[in-house]
């Protein structure tokens, strides 16, 4: 929680207020954020007091006026707070009063917004130097970690559809990360994290930096500790309206990605996806709708009228 602005002006003060004031505030110091958004007479409805309590209250604190204490916590606005709880306690206080689609709305808008900015430079510039970079290496070894997983491991998928050069740094008892041993200069390194950065992504890129592969970077700052070990770094923002940080963008990238290395592969690449393909259907790995059309419980129209003329 992020400790109210108040807080070092009460801490000796609070036993001489009167009662009323008091009640003011303990409201006052345990809604940091609602004081910043919500207007006056709303704050002393939510405390229980009288409206002029909470004027008489900023007053006594050396205040010109309630606005005054209120702009001192417009700060906590500005500064975004550093941890997942305290983001989260921004959202709530600041989703009251407002309606969930509003929430929706303003997270998609925002989504919408960034996917657009991606479509121009320097991104697609960016993008085109990690394409070339991850079409021409031998191999390419793919880490994130936490919610960047996700994006490796969609990169990964998708390349290892049209082509067997793709490592995941992923597996069981946390021996994942002992393929990167075997990185060589003629391998790259694809790896994703935003802030807060995770040490073994981290650790991973200096690693086969040191060892001369290319390595390609997803993450969200030029100043992240990622985007200096990078040969290519491709910047993505993050901002939502939620207190977790933005995958989508991410997710756009390496999509994008994977189909530029794909298009660069030609033919080599639609070989391996044949063999792919083939390899998916004898297995079943996917349901294959039955002909005709579904009464809903996946059996159709003409299975009924053969059980009927059985």
């Amino acid at each position: 929680m992020q400790e109210s602005p108040l807080a070092p002006l009460l801490k000796d003060r609070f036993d001489d207020l009167p009662s009323q004031m008091q009640v003011a505030a303990r409201w006052l110091t345990g809604h940091p954020l609602e004081v910043a958004l919500l207007s006056m007479r709303e704050q002393a409805r939510r405390a229980g007091v009288p409206a002029a309590t909470m004027s008489r209250i900023a007053k006594r604190l050396g205040f010109d006026g309630f606005d005054a204490l209120k702009a001192l916590h417009a700060k906590l606005l500005r500064e975004p707070p550093s941890s997942y709880q305290a983001r989260a306690e921004h959202l709530i206080a600041r989703q009251r009063g407002h309606s969930e689609q509003s929430l929706i709305v303003e997270m998609l808008s925002t989504s919408e917004q960034q996917l657009r900015q991606l479509a121009s430079s320097p991104f697609t510039g960016a993008m085109e130097a990690a394409a070339e970079t991850l079409s021409k290496a031998e191999r390419v070894f793919c880490v994130a970690s936490r919610a960047c997983f996700s994006v490796a491991f969609l990169y990964h998928y998708v390349r290892s559809l049209v082509s067997n050069d793709s490592v995941l740094l992923d597996g069981a008892g946390g021996i994942g990360i002992d393929s990167l041993r075997t990185v060589t200069p003629r391998d790259a390194l694809l790896a994703i994290s935003v802030a807060p950065y995770t040490r073994q992504t981290l650790d991973a890129a200096l690693f086969a930096s040191e060892r001369k592969a290319k390595v390609v970077v997803i993450t969200d700052s030029s100043l992240s500790p990622l985007a200096r070990a990078a040969d290519t770094a491709i910047i993505v923002p993050t901002d939502t309206a939620s207190f977790f940080p933005s995958m989508t963008p991410s997710l756009a990238a390496a999509e994008c990605l994977a189909a530029l290395v794909a298009v660069k592969r030609g033919e080599s690449a639609l070989a391996a996806l044949a063999e792919s393909e083939q390899q998916l259907s004898a297995f079943g790995a996917y349901v294959v709708a039955p002909r005709g059309r579904s009464n809903g419980n996946g059996r159709t129209a003409a299975h009924k009228r053969k059980r009927r003329a059985e």
